[in-house]
């Protein structure tokens, strides 16, 4: 009987719980994700479009591309796109917008896109072992003392396996059986798995191994059904033998003086890492589908992959490099770091604009695209030459939109509650009369900011500022961290503060500052 009682007990203390929690407002309903203030973006960048046009020609005029086609995407739609030379200099067939090139190693977010749907579906995990999935693969390392190789060290270049982008190129055609014998004859590896970054093409290839190992489905079919057809990319190919051949843009190599055609590869199991091929038309409904992964909303997710998915692909998640010395194009100076993502690269430079895309190139093609995520911009540039330098005259395009047509980044939008401890904060300031009792701070702030101090600080600055005529909206840095400024008839005050995790959430740290106006 007494242990019934308890079940009882238990069971309504559950239902008591459950009914007063539903009457507890979820703190995180009235999110406004951030936005971009002007409304006449696309009227400011169409001006700089014969700007845009001239750096794409010239820079492939003097780089020796035979043909070449870019494109200019602005919140998910292709605005601006051209082409210049030719796809086939023999049979003098124009290079234009719906020109199919081999875009390379831009190939591997496709494959990375594949494997974290993968991931969605529960089909894999991006710690398992590779070896799992390639029997072959158990016991290869460099050291005794190393972990055994997981996906996400394929996706993020940190397998331990060497770079390899001469060899692997002419990999391309190699079939599943031709990796299976290699890996059985034993990896040479350059570093232990997750120690440092390191570009591998052969990483690649078995991820796309892994892919038909877990589907039953070839890679290049399953990217082809899952990714391709939801999108529309009607202009998407492996083998470049089913490519129409008027769309068919031809590779060369420029050498003495004059090109030299390069002979096109069939697909292969490598084709994951770099074989596919397809248009700037196509190529656009593909970084359009990135764009629309931000800014984190409450939008519903229309995929082919979850857009959190997208947003996982685009963090740095292993460091490759820092170059203080970094220049843009025009030579303007900026330190940048560069990390390797899923399948893409990551740069974040010293004015904070962060880039992800990727770069290509194989024997007789080069071509590369990034968005700007905050700015909703993104560029896509093909040429038909070996290795054709694509990102400089993207990042150039890129920096010169941005500071020609002075974009700015989206803006996020105060929440509610720090609005409310702005003003909650305002009415205490300069005297933090009744500030213990008022309720807004958290548990921790008395023990941390001692009332006196900060009554004292907060008189020295009011005194400074003189008559407060102004108290500006919140600075937001997220939803629960910002400042806002007391503008003051000869000086401004900056109030910054931080709020907890609470429901609701309290203010846990404080700064006061005079700021000269």
């Amino acid at each position: 009987m007494h242990k019934i009682l308890i079940v009882v007990m238990t069971v309504l203390s559950l239902n008591l719980y459950a009914q007063n929690k539903s009457l507890i407002p979820n703190p995180n309903t009235a999110y406004q994700p951030p936005a971009f203030a002007a409304s006449d973006r696309l009227k400011k960048i169409e001006t700089y479009f014969p700007v845009v046009e001239k750096i794409y020609r010239e820079y492939a005029e003097k780089n020796h591309f035979p043909g070449y086609a870019f494109g200019i995407l602005l919140d998910g739609k292709l605005v601006y796109s051209g082409s210049g030379g030719y796809s086939d200099i023999d049979k003098k067939i124009p290079a234009t917008t719906k020109s199919m090139f081999r875009i390379a190693s831009m190939s591997k977010s496709f494959t990375a896109m594949a494997i974290m749907k993968l991931r969605d579906e529960g089909k894999l995990k991006l710690d398992d072992p590779v070896y799992l999935y390639i029997p072959e693969m158990k016991g290869q390392k460099l050291t005794s003392d190393a972990p055994e190789i997981t996906i996400k060290n394929l996706l993020t270049h940190s397998a331990g396996f060497p770079e390899d982008n001469p060899w692997g190129d002419r990999q391309l055609a190699d079939t599943d059986a031709d990796l299976i014998a290699l890996i059985k004859k034993g990896i040479s590896f350059s570093n232990d798995p997750g120690l440092t970054y390191e570009y591998s093409n052969m990483g690649f290839a078995m991820l796309g191994y892994i892919i038909k190992k877990v589907t039953g489905t070839p890679y290049s079919e399953y990217i082809a059904k899952n990714i391709w057809k939801p999108l529309g990319m009607n202009q998407a190919e492996w083998e470049y033998t089913k490519v129409p051949a008027n769309e068919l843009a031809h590779g060369y190599r420029w050498i003495n003086d004059n090109w030299r055609e390069e002979t096109l590869l069939h697909d292969g199991i490598y084709g994951a890492m770099g074989g596919m091929i397809t248009s700037i038309e196509s190529f656009s409904k593909y970084v359009a589908l990135h764009q629309s992964a931000w800014p984190p909303s409450n939008a519903a997710d229309a995929g082919p992959v979850k857009r959190s998915s997208i947003r996982e692909m685009h963090q740095p998640w292993r460091f490759a490099s820092l170059n203080a010395n970094y220049k843009y194009p025009s030579g303007r100076g900026c330190p940048q770091a560069a990390a390797y993502a899923y399948g893409l690269r990551w740069t974040k430079d010293c004015e904070s604009r962060e880039t992800v895309g990727h770069s290509g190139g194989l024997p007789g093609f080069g071509s590369n695209w990034a968005i700007l995520p905050e700015y909703g911009l993104g560029v896509i540039y093909f040429g038909n030459v070996t290795y054709a330098p694509a990102s400089t005259p993207n990042i150039m395009v890129m920096d010169t939109l941005i500071r020609m047509a002075q974009l700015k980044s989206r803006q996020l939008t105060p929440s509610n509650i720090l609005t409310q401890r702005r003003n909650e904060l305002v009415k205490l300031l300069p005297d933090f009369t009744n500030a213990t009792t008022s309720g807004i701070f958290a548990e921790n702030f008395f023990s941390d900011y001692f009332t006196d101090e900060m009554k004292k600080d907060a008189n020295v600055a009011f005194a400074k500022a003189g008559k407060i005529i102004n108290v500006r909206e919140v600075v937001p840095e997220n939803q629960l961290r910002g400042y806002f400024i007391m503008e003051g008839e000869k000086a401004n005050v900056r109030v910054s503060f931080t709020l907890t995790p609470e429901n609701p959430a309290l203010i846990q740290e404080y700064r006061l500052s005079s700021v000269e106006r």
